[in-house]
């Protein structure tokens, strides 16, 4: 069954490059990015385990651990590995799921019939400290994924999370927000007190809440 925003992440324990896990004592308070890749040794998902750990800095200011699974076993892995931190000039520095039984690819729905049989599609999950699912991508095999692009929707969830505010097309940390419709026009002052835009009723801007 196809797993859908607000659902609940499912569990699981499966051997990874890093040891074994379970994966929500794994998450513990953070929040997760699980990211699927039909197979080791494969082009475009070498550069994209590559981005990841370059961008390693970038998901711990947030507070977001990666994590990636494919369908091979320990041993391919740690071979991938080497290739990886070869050809990408990186050290890999989160854990990659050996889902030789497929278990985790079932779980999370990644075996598309008429993508692959036997292979996940390369999808996206991000799963928040309360283990919900926040956001689902799932890419075709030629087209790399946007690792910025992910990170700035991770930027939004956060803030979205904690303030009553949604973000507009093209949304970038920094940027003004729309105040959520929800909040009444006399309330908006004390709740925005940076300020506010009015555009149209249904329509309010405001400065990103949770800057200085």
């Amino acid at each position: 069954m196809a797993i859908r925003l607000g659902d609940t992440a499912p569990n699981f324990t499966a051997p990874t490059s890093q040891g074994e896990i379970n994966f929500h004592e794994w998450l513990g308070d953070d929040w997760g990015l699980l990211f699927s890749h039909p197979a080791d040794y494969t082009p475009v998902c070498t550069t994209e385990l590559g981005r990841t750990a370059a961008l390693k800095e970038e998901f711990a200011k947030r507070n977001v651990k990666p994590i990636a699974v494919s369908v091979d076993p320990i041993d391919s892995h740690h071979g991938w590995i080497k290739d990886i931190q070869e050809t990408q000039n990186v050290e890999v520095n989160f854990p990659l799921i050996a889902d030789q039984n497929r278990v985790v690819a079932e779980l999370y729905d990644m075996i598309h019939p008429n993508a692959s049989e036997k292979t996940t599609v390369r999808t996206v999950f991000v799963i928040g400290p309360d283990k919900k699912v926040k956001l689902t991508l799932t890419y075709p095999p030629a087209t790399g994924r946007n690792f910025l692009e992910i990170i700035r929707v991770i930027d939004s969830l956060q803030l979205t999370a904690n303030y009553s505010v949604a973000t507009p097309a093209d949304w970038k940390h920094g940027e003004d927000v729309i105040i959520s419709p929800s909040i009444a026009t006399e309330d908006v002052p004390a709740r925005f007190p940076k300020g506010h835009t009015v555009i149209k009723s249904y329509l309010r801007t405001t400065p990103q809440p949770n800057l200085d």
